[in-house]
C-alpha cells in the first residue's frame, strides 16, 4: 500500500514558518497533535493562522504552543470571548514531553513550531528543537543560496543555448 499508516498518499502543508527556518538551525523534529476548537481547525486549514514568533514551553508535564495566531474562521459565528493568541495544548507521548523538558532546560536551545499540515484527516503541527543562528551565520546562508542560484542559472543558460 502506498502512503502513510493512515492510508493517505499525500501530506498537505497548510502553513509554514519560513522565518524560523532562516533564524534557527534545526536539530531535531517532532510531530504533535494540537488541542483545538472546531472553528480553529477550519481556520488553520484555510490558511488563517500564523506561526511567526511562536514557541513551545513544557509546564507540569504538558507542552503548550504559545504566541501563535489563529484567526476567526467566521467572525459572526465565533464566540465573543475567543482569544486568537491563547495557549494551545500539544498532544505528545510522555517520552517526547520528557525529552522536550530536558531540552528546554539547556541554554541556547529552544523549541519552535515549523508547520501546520494535514495527515490522515488530522491536523498536525511539526515542531523542532532549534539553536538560534548568529548574524554571521545568516549572512553565510544567504551567500550560499545566492551562489547556488547563480550556478544553476549559468548551467541552465549553457544547456538552453546549445
Amino acid at each position: 500500500m502506498n502512503g502513510n499508516k493512515y492510508g493517505k498518499k499525500s501530506v498537505i502543508v497548510n502553513i509554514k514558518n519560513k522565518k524560523a527556518l532562516f533564524d534557527y538551525e534545526i536539530l531535531k523534529e517532532f510531530e504533535a497533535g494540537v488541542k483545538l476548537f472546531g472553528f480553529e481547525v477550519k481556520a488553520v486549514r484555510c490558511g488563517m493562522a500564523n506561526l511567526d514568533g511562536g514557541h513551545i514551553v513544557v509546564r507540569g508535564g504538558e507542552a503548550f504552543l504559545l504566541n501563535t495566531h489563529i484567526g476567526k474562521y467566521q467572525p459572526g459565528n465565533t464566540p465573543k470571548e475567543y482569544d486568537e493568541h491563547r495557549p494551545r495544548k500539544l498532544l505528545l507521548h510522555k517520552k517526547e514531553i520528557d525529552e522536550l523538558q530536558n531540552i528546554e532546560d539547556k541554554k541556547g536551545l529552544t523549541i519552535i513550531p515549523i508547520a501546520w499540515y494535514n495527515r490522515g484527516g488530522f491536523l498536525k503541527l511539526k515542531i523542532a528543537i532549534a539553536r538560534g543562528r548568529k548574524k554571521r551565520d545568516k549572512r553565510e546562508l544567504l551567500k550560499e543560496r545566492d551562489d547556488k542560484l547563480r550556478i544553476n542559472r549559468t548551467l541552465k543558460s549553457r544547456f538552453v543555448s546549445n
